[in-house]
């Protein structure tokens, strides 16, 4: 197996470094190809000493702040162009644990894409208030019911795609710049009658820098989702 974990950044000095070491402790397999869009607190600076260091770690600096779903984008053309088998996308806040990285890899040799859920039984949250909950659950309600999809957890953006399903949905074309990239990204895989698979996991709410979500990223996933549902309904 070669594996590709994509990690994007920006103003993640304080968690990176702890954050690589522990996805290379946890998954010895496995390679990681910071996305970094130009972090003014010097994130890119950081990963290029530990990538000098370790012929495990790259990096690949963007010149400007332009999306989650373009840094993934970047990300996956640059995995392609290095035919790694299995392409990864985990957060670099510690959201999402190392440790667990090891259950998606495990569960991708049978399935186009593995999700890592939230909200499917053995799944969790921790440090987040039931308020926050509830929002990303009718959040993924919500996207299930005008998608027509089959994922509990559509939003998640823990996950291992083969390369195979990469060629062969049309990431590039991708229009959500924030977390909408990910629901996207399970509407084309689904659309092309591959195979998903969620494994649980247990989310932990960052505990070190500040949080990248904002109004303007959730409004672009709502209005995206429904532009794709009503498109959906007319197609009968």
């Amino acid at each position: 197996m070669t594996a590709l974990v994509v990690m994007p950044t920006f103003n993640e000095a304080g968690n990176i470094a702890h954050i690589l070491g522990e996805v290379l402790r946890h998954a010895p397999e496995v390679e990681i190809l910071v996305v970094d869009d130009a972090s003014p607190d010097g994130t890119g600076a950081i990963v290029d000493k530990l990538a000098a260091a370790n012929t495990r770690i790259h990096v690949l600096h963007r010149e400007n702040k332009d999306g989650l779903g373009r840094a993934y984008v970047a990300g996956f053309e640059w995995a392609l162009a290095r035919d790694f088998e299995f392409v990864c996308e985990m957060d670099a806040d510690g959201s999402h644990r190392p440790e667990d990285l090891g259950s998606l890899l495990a569960a991708a040799g049978s399935s186009d894409l593995v999700i890592g859920s939230r909200w499917v039984s053995g799944g969790s949250v921790l440090n987040w208030p039931a308020s926050r909950k509830a929002i990303s659950r009718i959040g993924n309600s919500y996207a299930r019911a005008l998608l027509g999809s089959k994922i509990n957890d559509i939003t998640a953006g823990f996950r291992v795609y083969k390369s195979q399903t990469l060629r062969s949905v049309d990431f590039g074309g991708a229009v959500a710049h924030g977390y909408g990239f990910q629901v996207e990204m399970a509407r084309l895989v689904e659309r092309a009658k591959l195979r998903v698979t969620e494994v649980p996991i247990t989310f932990i709410e960052r505990t070190t820098g500040v949080s990248k979500m904002s109004t303007a990223i959730v409004a672009e996933a709502m209005w995206l989702v429904t532009k794709w549902g009503i498109a959906r309904l007319f197609r009968g």
